[in-house]
């Protein structure tokens, strides 16, 4: 196979894999206020969900780039994939008993497979082909990311929020034994959407064994279109961009999340049914398409990478603040519009982490990887945040400043970090 093929073909499969995670990943926003209706849940409790999908990446994030050793990149996406499957269908099970212990497991347990599987991917992507490039690389992945995002929020959100607002309005003119009845009812719409994601993960888990994508070689890295050997260093902890590329991911984490998996609790608390609600985090998925496309076209050709953080820094501050002094809908519009710069943040963080770390490029795109323990934690935050201050709600955006602040900070200084002394 020559390299353009070799390319392409890497490419075309990591991009289908990225658009059915997507699918799954994105639904987590859709899930937060059914588990509130079905399972009686207050913001906080409900924030679990993101908590749950997400310190997965914690836990599993180094196990995982032990796994990778043994298996490879392949193999690995295949077991992902497979384990994502059992995390899946654990949902079924905890419908049917209307288990919250159970959901959450389940979603931890997706959240495992979804962790070996990036553990994979993201290394993997960085280093087909040339680093300065990286961004450019997922900003397609991102594309096949959001779109299956729209999609999985618009049908499952149609199939699980469908007549919420009456259910709500119902349920409190009801005693216990009927309302348990309705809930129970209610909480099994989401049993067959569920069995059909099981049988595409475990489709799309044989179609990367059965196909041809080939191993790439992580010791070796592409300068000025030369393949040339990386030399390690003696202990990953020797490099700064990387640990500070860490430290940023965990704050990027929130930017990604919030705008999308919260923007339904935070619109609630501005007053907005869940019919109205439920749309807006379709309209920060839109945003971060348009990002995605910003980011093919204009990086590394127009700007480069640690421009677009410094960027994507500043453009998040002004509509966390523009958020904090606006009400309704423009406040919630302002937040779902932090999903066109939050789109540039994966590829270039990813980008500026991962250069030249031979043979511990595995071992830092685990450690990346645990970085996204943010968007577990800095949600949380957030929903506390809402439900402390309800009259005004705004109040929790301005957490999002100090985050954003530190995006800028690894995006103007960090990453040239390439010893521990404040003379690189």
């Amino acid at each position: 196979m020559n390299q353009n093929k070799y390319y392409i073909l890497s490419l075309t499969i990591i991009t289908f894999i990225f658009f059915v995670f997507g699918f799954i990943i994105w639904v987590n926003g859709i899930l937060i206020p059914y588990f509130q209706i079905c399972l009686e849940l207050n913001n906080f409790q409900a924030s679990l969900v993101i908590f749950a999908a997400n310190i997965a990446y914690f836990v599993m994030a180094l196990p995982s780039a032990w796994v990778l050793k043994k298996t490879k990149y392949k193999k690995g996406m295949v077991l992902g994939l497979i384990i994502m499957t059992v995390g899946t269908l654990m949902f079924i099970p905890a419908a049917y008993t209307r288990t919250y212990s159970l959901f959450l497991s389940g979603l931890f347990v997706t959240g495992t497979g979804l962790t070996l599987l990036q553990a994979a991917v993201n290394p993997y992507i960085a280093i087909l082909g040339p680093i300065e490039s990286t961004a450019q690389r997922v900003g397609f992945l991102g594309l096949a990311n959001k779109t299956a995002g729209i999609f999985s929020v618009t049908v499952l959100g149609s199939i699980f929020l469908l007549n919420a607002d009456e259910i709500i309005a119902n349920i409190s003119t009801l005693n216990e034994f009927e309302k348990a009845k309705v809930l129970d009812e209610y909480a099994l719409k989401i049993v067959n959407p569920y069995i059909v994601i099981s049988v595409i993960l475990l489709l799309m888990a044989l179609v990367i064994q059965l196909s041809k994508l080939p191993e790439i070689d992580d010791s070796k890295t592409e300068i000025d279109g030369k393949v040339v050997e990386i030399e390690s260093r003696e202990s990953v902890f020797q490099y700064p961009y990387l640990i500070l590329g860490v430290v940023t991911l965990f704050f990027a984490s929130a930017c990604e999340v919030i705008p999308v998996d919260s923007i339904i609790i935070y619109s609630r608390a501005l007053g907005l049914s869940i019919a109205d609600a439920r749309i807006f985090p379709i309209y920060a998925l839109i945003a971060m398409l348009a990002g995605y496309l910003a980011t093919i076209i204009l990086i590394p050709k127009y700007i480069s990478q640690h421009k677009t953080l410094q960027f994507t820094a500043l453009w998040g501050i002004l509509l966390a603040i523009g958020s904090y002094f606006t009400e309704g809908k423009t406040s919630i519009f302002l937040v779902a519009l932090m999903g066109f710069g939050t789109a540039m943040l994966w590829g270039t963080i990813w980008g500026l982490s991962l250069r030249n770390l031979g043979k511990f490029t595995k071992i830092g795109g685990a450690m990346l990887l645990m970085g996204i323990i943010g968007g577990a934690i800095l949600p949380l935050f957030f929903g506390k945040l809402v439900d402390i201050n309800p009259q005004h709600p705004q109040t929790a955006m301005l957490m999002m400043i100090p985050v954003y602040l530190v995006l800028w900070g690894y995006g103007f200084w960090g990453y040239k970090m390439e010893h521990w002394s404040l003379k690189s």
